[in-house]
């Protein structure tokens, strides 16, 4: 019995609500997803400003590098799908780990302090962006990853710790990149970086990191509400079927 739990984990999670990898639903979310981040980065390049001659170009952006992880998970993701592979399966999802809360993090601080001040976020010399192409940087990005965690992907494994050393090591070498970026270019890529000090600006990161971590801890929990929670007995031989939730009778 656990060998065929093991042989059937391996093809899909008893959790996960929908097919993936595959050629339909999941290939077309990821599909669509890709899409919007194509036109995110077109319009980097079709709308050019200061950042895109100086050193770092607009990867200076954490919004810019979020990106760019996003369309990195579903790169393999369609990947996976169009050939079935369990192995890219399995690194989409690896990616994800990061990429998914990252995201949710660049979105909960831009949409933020834009509330708070757009002058936070938004240079005086940056043109305003269209709402269409807000969207495509700072909401879109999440809400296809989200929707791919809950509904096309097994459950994050990562636990607390590990997920809070992740977010340190992305929140503090974004640090060490934009201070280096700020001494070719004399200039922060978000005025709020201008407006506080190195202690501030520790403690600015430090929060981050642990609001990327609360944001993994909060994904793991919304997973576990949508999709319910694995029967861990099956796993050692015994029959006991998954908690119970919603879905048709074949527990999709």
């Amino acid at each position: 019995m656990a060998v065929d739990y093991a042989r059937a984990l391996a093809r899909r999670h008893p959790l996960q609500r929908l097919e993936a990898p595959s050629r339909g639903s999941s290939a077309l979310l990821h599909l669509l997803g890709l899409s919007s981040f194509a036109y995110s980065f077109s319009y980097l390049v079709l709308n050019p400003n200061p950042v895109n001659d100086s050193y770092g170009w607009h990867l200076q952006y954490l919004t810019i590098i979020g990106l760019s992880l996003a369309a990195a998970t579903f790169a393999v993701g369609l990947l996976a799908d169009l050939t079935l592979s369990p192995r890219l399966f399995a690194v989409k999802n690896a990616l994800s780990v990061a990429s998914a809360p990252m995201e949710c993090l660049i979105s909960m601080l831009y949409w933020g302090l834009r509330a708070v001040d757009p002058k936070l976020v938004l240079p005086d010399w940056a043109p305003p962006l269209p709402f269409s192409a807000d969207l495509s940087f700072h909401a879109v990005p999440a809400l296809a990853l989200v929707a791919d965690l809950l509904f096309f992907s097994p459950p994050y494994t990562v636990a607390f710790l590990p997920a809070l050393g992740l977010s340190g090591c992305i929140a503090f070498g974004y640090w060490f990149w934009i201070e280096r970026c700020y001494r070719y270019n004399n200039f922060y890529p978000y005025p709020l970086f201008s407006v506080l000090d190195t202690p501030q600006r520790i403690g600015l990161f430090a929060s981050s990191a642990l609001l990327m971590a609360l944001s993994t801890a909060a994904l793991v929990w919304l997973y576990h509400v949508v999709n319910g929670k694995e029967d861990m007995s099956q796993a050692n031989g015994h029959t006991h079927a998954p908690e119970e939730r919603s879905g048709n009778v074949r527990g999709e």
